[in-house]
C-alpha cells in the first residue's frame, strides 16, 4: 500500500500543470500558464520553412564584374559603421552562393529569401545600364536552389539603392523613381519569372524612410523627420503599385507567382489595456509602421485614418496650409489598391504604448502623440532595441490577420547575440522554440492563416550600423578569415528538427506518462485489489 502511494505521489508530481512552468522559455519574467506554457502539434501541410539574407549583408563583391555603387556602399565606406565595417566582403556570397545553398539544404529548408541587389543588375538604376554578370549571378542561384528542391523567395529591394539614383534624383524621395524601379522590376520579372513563384518588392519601408530619410541614421543619410519620411513612403508605395501591376498583367498569366511588400512593425501592447486612450494609442503605432503601407496596399489605396487625422491636425497646429502628407490621386488609389498576394511580415520584439500628445516641430514620430518603452525586466539580447516577447508575436499575428486578412509570411524573425564564436548558443534556441511555437498556437488556436516562417539569418552577417558586433546567424562566420567559413550552430540543429517534424512533437517527461509507468501502476493496483 506505502508503495502505491509513492509511486502515485511520484507520478502526480511528473504529471502535474504546476510543472509546466519547467517549460516556459522565460520563466522568470513570461511564466502565465495559460498564455506562455507550450503546445505540440504540425503546421498545415505545405507550410514554407525558411531563412533569409539580404545583398549587401552577405554578398560582398561590392564593385565586381560591373556592380555599380549603392546607397549603402558609399554610406559605409564613409565611416558611419561600427568601427569603420563595411560590406565590402561581408560573407562573401557573391562567390559562395553555391556553399550557401547546401548550409539551406543540409537544414532541410523548403525556401530560401535572398535580395537582388538593383546596383549589381544595373549600375545606374537605369534600364540602360543592364549589367548581364550581374542578372547571370541571380540566375545561378536561382538555378542552384531549384536543383536542390528549395523555393526561391526574391526580394527586389533591401535598402541598397544605386547611387546614381540617390544623386540624380534625390533618392526615394523624387517620385521620377516610380518608373525606374518598374523598369528593373520588369528586367527581374521577365528573368526570373518562370522560376520563381515569391516576389517581395520592398523590404522593410518603414525602416527605409524614417531611419535613411528621416533621423539620418541609416543610408542615404537625410535628416528631415517631419517631411522627407512621407515624401519618401509616397514613393514607395507608388513603385511598389507599379511592379505589382506590371507581373500581373505581364507575366502572372503564364507564371501564376505571387507578389506583396514585406512590412515590421513591433506588437503595440497597450500600458493599460483597460484604458481606452492607451488602447488606441497601441494601435495607433501599429498604424503608423505597418498600417502606413499595409492600409493603401492591402486595403483602399489610401493612408490610414489615424495617420491623416494626426499629421493633418499637427500640420494645421504648425501654421501649414496643408499636411505634410502626401495625398494620392483617386487614380493612384485605384491603382494601388489590392496590389499584395499575402502579408510579408517582419517581427522581433514588442512595445508598450501609452497616450501622450506631444506638441512639437513637424516630426513623423512626434505626430504619432505615443509613448514607448519596454520593461527593464524583460529579456535582453545582443541589440538593445531586441528584447525577446513571445506572446507578443501571437498577438501581432492576430491583429494582422484581424486588420488585413491576408495569408501571411513571417519573413524575418530571430535574435541577435554578441560577437563570440558561440556555436552551442542556446540563447537562440530558446527564443526560436518560444517564437515559433506562439506561431502555430496563431495557427492551430486562432485560425490565423499563416503560411510560412523565415529565420533571420541563414548566417552571422553585416548587421547595418554595427557592422559584425551582433549576430543574428544560424551558422557562425569567421570575418576574420579571408575564407569566411561557416559553421552550423546548436540553432540550426534545432530548427533541423522542427522543420524535419513540421512542428513541434511532444516527448514524454514532464507533462506526460509513459506507457511503461502505467503499466506498473495498473500491475500494483491489481496486486493491491487481489
Amino acid at each position: 500500500m506505502i508503495a502505491l502511494v509513492i509511486l502515485i505521489c511520484s507520478l502526480t508530481y511528473c504529471w502535474s500543470p504546476v510543472h509546466v512552468g519547467a517549460q516556459f522559455a522565460y520563466p522568470d519574467v513570461f511564466n502565465d500558464p495559460d498564455r506562455d506554457s507550450p503546445i505540440y502539434g504540425k503546421f498545415p501541410e505545405g507550410f514554407a520553412w525558411g531563412s533569409a539574407t539580404s545583398a549587401y549583408q552577405v554578398e560582398g563583391g561590392w564593385n565586381a564584374d560591373g556592380k555599380g555603387k549603392s546607397i549603402w556602399d558609399t554610406f559605409a565606406q564613409s565611416g558611419r559603421c561600427a568601427y569603420g565595417q563595411t560590406g565590402n566582403v561581408a560573407c562573401d556570397s557573391y562567390n559562395k552562393y553555391a556553399e550557401d545553398v547546401q548550409l539551406a539544404k543540409a537544414i532541410g529548408l523548403t525556401h530560401y529569401r535572398f535580395s537582388i541587389s538593383w546596383p549589381r543588375v544595373m549600375p545606374d538604376g537605369t534600364r540602360a545600364s543592364l549589367n548581364e554578370p550581374g542578372l547571370a549571378h541571380y540566375e545561378s542561384l536561382v538555378d542552384e536552389l531549384l536543383k536542390e528542391g528549395i523555393e526561391p523567395v526574391v526580394t527586389l529591394y533591401h535598402w541598397d539603392l544605386p547611387q546614381a539614383l540617390q544623386d540624380n534624383y534625390g533618392g526615394w524621395e523624387n517620385d521620377s523613381l516610380v518608373p525606374l524601379f518598374n523598369d528593373y522590376a520588369d528586367v527581374c520579372f521577365e528573368r526570373l519569372g518562370a522560376k520563381v513563384k515569391l516576389w517581395i518588392t520592398f523590404n522593410e519601408p518603414y525602416v527605409v524612410t524614417w531611419l535613411g530619410y528621416g533621423i539620418n541614421v541609416f543610408a542615404p543619410g537625410i535628416y528631415d523627420p517631419g517631411y522627407a519620411p512621407y515624401r519618401a513612403a509616397h514613393t514607395i508605395i507608388k513603385s511598389h503599385a507599379a511592379a505589382y501591376n506590371t507581373y500581373k498583367q505581364k507575366y502572372k498569366p503564364q507564371y501564376n507567382g505571387q507578389v506583396s511588400i514585406t512590412l515590421s512593425t513591433d506588437f503595440g501592447l497597450p500600458k493599460d489595456e483597460n484604458n481606452p486612450a492607451h488602447v488606441a494609442a497601441a494601435d495607433r503605432y501599429m498604424q503608423f509602421t505597418a498600417g502606413w503601407f499595409a492600409h493603401p496596399i492591402l486595403k483602399n489605396g489610401d493612408y490610414p485614418d489615424a495617420m491623416k487625422w494626426q499629421v493633418g491636425n499637427k500640420s494645421i497646429a504648425q501654421g501649414l496650409n496643408e499636411s505634410r502628407l502626401p495625398v494620392f490621386t483617386e487614380e493612384e488609389k485605384l491603382s494601388i489598391a489590392g496590389t499584395g498576394d499575402f502579408f510579408g511580415l517582419n517581427a522581433y520584439t514588442t512595445t508598450v504604448c501609452s497616450d501622450n500628445f506631444r506638441p512639437t516641430d513637424p516630426n513623423y514620430e512626434d505626430d504619432q502623440d505615443v509613448e514607448r518603452y519596454q520593461p527593464d525586466n524583460w529579456p535582453t539580447s545582443g541589440s538593445d532595441w531586441l528584447r525577446p516577447v513571445p506572446w507578443g508575436m501571437r498577438r501581432l499575428l492576430n491583429w494582422v490577420d484581424k486588420e488585413y486578412g491576408k495569408p501571411i509570411y513571417i519573413t524575418e524573425n530571430g535574435v541577435s547575440t554578441a560577437d563570440v564564436a558561440e556555436l552551442n548558443d542556446e540563447t537562440r534556441v530558446t527564443f526560436y522554440k518560444a517564437y515559433i511555437n506562439e506561431v502555430l498556437k496563431a495557427s492551430k488556436l486562432d485560425g490565423v492563416d499563416v503560411r510560412g516562417y523565415f529565420a533571420w539569418s541563414l548566417m552571422d552577417n553585416f548587421e547595418w550600423t554595427s557592422g559584425y558586433t551582433q549576430r543574428f546567424g544560424l551558422h557562425y562566420v569567421d570575418f576574420e578569415d579571408p575564407e569566411r567559413p561557416r559553421t552550423p550552430k546548436e540553432s540550426a540543429n534545432f530548427y533541423k528538427s522542427l522543420i524535419a517534424y513540421n512542428g513541434f512533437e511532444e516527448k514524454s517527461g514532464a507533462g506526460t506518462i509513459s506507457l511503461s509507468y502505467l503499466a506498473l501502476l495498473a500491475s500494483l493496483v491489481f496486486c493491491f485489489l487481489n
